[in-house]
């Protein structure tokens, strides 16, 4: 089943701006919640749904990649907010709702999750080198990632033991405390985050010898991910959760991938198309030939027509690179060459003095041949 669009998600155009967005989510999250909705798995995905447009559209980055390449800017096999858990989602309504969950109040309750504080990991950001072949085809490629991860020891907790934290007393555990303030328009009550267990609802009594009670150690992983054909240099993709992970089992944060091109030996890149330059010497120009010529597949067998003049382009369709999130696929161009020699020997030059007389030999281009100006044009175009 494919990825519905983002914006039909929120219901807003494409120009939206991130006020609108902002607000289309607050109203989709409310009529979703799952503490709205018990039971109801429909609700559930609709709610998730939501939460992973707000998550691409409310990122001006992200947003960017999402309009130029679709969902496969930040969600190619893996990448994007496809793994969003409830965390996560919930993670975010400190921005959406300005401060802790608003639905302990709407529903009732809102169990355990109350105004706990979930922390987010940091992100990473990794290069990736890759060669002309790869981009043109795609490629899964496996990385070794150094970077945080939870303490085996202590599992994350920075606890010592199970016996070495209790429940926060000044927050009760949920990991917020309302305080209420007489005003001249009476009384005022604001939820802020607990100052002593930083809104974790738990603290800490004995710390991990491992970690230092930190919950986290620097680890490697090696992570495996799919680069979709025809990413471009300084494409960024993005994969949720393979970041560096968060204290007190919190969520993860994500793995940004910077795309490098590796030069090609002899094929340059132009957009989707490919371009090689073909010399070959005026005695095959004049009475054409059949030449090889390398292209990203492998090599290909071209034909020289006789009386090929320098500077003409021949074009082998299908044989580029393909546009992301698209079937349409690129040219090689193939740009002709005449060699000239810059020394010749007392034979080859006795021949090219009798040759130089002959009336075939002076130029006279007719109006079926285009200059140069005029071939730029055509290949625009």
């Amino acid at each position: 089943m494919s990825k519905r669009d983002y914006y039909d998600i929120l219901g807003v155009s494409r120009t939206a701006e991130a006020a609108e967005i902002k607000s289309a989510y607050r109203k989709l999250a409310i009529k979703f919640h799952p503490d709205k909705n018990p039971g109801d798995k429909e609700a559930e995905e609709n709610f998730k749904e939501a939460a992973e447009a707000y998550e691409i559209l409310s990122n001006p980055e992200k947003r960017s990649r999402y309009d130029q390449f679709g969902h496969s800017g930040n969600s190619a096999s893996g990448f994007g907010g496809g793994g969003m858990n409830m965390d996560d989602i919930f993670s975010q309504f400190g921005d959406i709702f300005g401060g802790g969950n608003p639905f302990e109040s709407f529903f009732g309750g809102g169990g355990s999750r109350g105004g706990r504080r979930v922390q987010k990991g940091t992100n990473l950001r990794i290069k990736v080198k890759l060669t002309l072949e790869e981009i043109a085809n795609g490629i899964e490629k496996k990385v070794k990632v150094n970077k945080q991860i939870h303490c085996q020891t202590c599992d994350g907790s920075g606890a010592k033991d199970k016996s070495s934290f209790h429940t926060c007393t000044t927050c009760g555990g949920a990991g917020s405390v309302r305080r209420v303030t007489n005003t001249i328009l009476g009384q005022m009550q604001t939820t802020s985050t607990c100052p002593t267990c930083n809104g974790e609802g738990v603290e800490v009594t004995a710390k991990c010898t491992s970690c230092k009670g930190e919950g986290l150690i620097r680890g490697e992983e090696t992570i495996t991910f799919n680069i979709p054909a025809g990413v471009s240099e300084g494409m960024q993709l993005s994969m949720s959760g393979k970041g560096n992970a968060a204290p007190r089992g919190g969520v993860p944060g994500d793995l940004i991938i910077l795309v490098e091109e590796v030069q090609h030996e002899t094929l340059k890149r132009d957009g989707i198309n490919v371009i090689y330059d073909l010399y070959i010497n005026f005695a095959d120009a004049a009475l054409g030939t059949s030449v090889e010529i390398p292209t990203i597949d492998g090599k290909a067998k071209i034909k020289i027509e006789p009386g090929t003049q320098g500077g003409k382009i021949l074009r082998l369709k299908g044989k580029g690179i393909p546009e992301v999130n698209s079937y349409h696929k690129g040219d090689q161009l193939v740009y002709v060459n005449i060699w000239t020699p810059k020394a010749v020997s007392s034979e080859e030059r006795e021949v090219l003095e009798k040759l130089k007389s002959s009336a075939n030999f002076k130029p006279q281009p007719g109006k079926s041949e285009k200059s140069f100006f005029e071939r730029i044009k055509e290949y625009f175009e």
